[in-house]
């Protein structure tokens, strides 16, 4: 008999909604607006993608072996200004997130009390999951109202739009990850 993968499941089941919030963004946006900076303090939706994917590239890769800060990850560069392509800019979101999915896969809810470490401080499983978690749809937030702030009346909601509270309250069709990604 297996193991439950309930938690694990439902934790997952997150990590893909704000994947999928992050590609609606992207989606909405041109090449230009895509590097550009919503305001001198914020940081471009390539920046974020650069940051969120390096993120979980480290802490995933070896994720019950290795720290979860790598001596190959360069942190500081993630923030640097970037010019890249859209096909770039895809290519390193989806490495960061197949790296996180890789790792998730064989974890089974007692995997949760397991110790990791993220910059030689042990943490649970379940710690490093939902901090991860936690950063990951922090940073995907930011995209979505740099987004928003970018396309003005263009722009489209990717939960529920102000006034339709009743029409989604009728076919709830984001609930459970049954909203579609890209």
């Amino acid at each position: 008999m297996s193991s439950p993968r309930h938690a694990i499941a439902s934790i997952e089941g997150e990590y893909r909604r704000y994947r999928s919030l992050g590609e609606g963004v992207i989606d909405q946006l041109s090449q230009e607006e895509l590097v550009v900076h919503g305001s001198s303090e914020s940081l471009s939706i390539a920046t974020l993608v650069w940051h969120i994917s390096g993120n979980l590239e480290s802490r995933f890769t070896d994720f019950l072996t290795a720290d979860g800060e790598k001596p190959w990850r360069h942190r500081e560069t993630e923030f640097e200004d970037r010019q890249v392509s859209r096909d770039a800019l895809i290519d390193k979101w989806d490495r960061g997130w197949a790296v996180l999915f890789e790792a998730l896969d064989p974890l089974v809810d007692e995997d949760l009390a397991r110790s990791i470490t993220i910059r030689d401080v042990p943490l649970t499983i379940a710690e490093a999951l939902h901090r991860s978690l936690a950063h990951a749809s922090y940073h995907v937030g930011q995209m979505a109202y740099i987004g928003k702030m970018l396309r003005g009346e263009e722009w489209h909601y990717l939960s529920i739009p102000p006034g339709g509270s009743a029409a989604y309250n009728a076919n709830p069709t984001l609930e459970k990850g049954l909203g579609g990604a890209r």
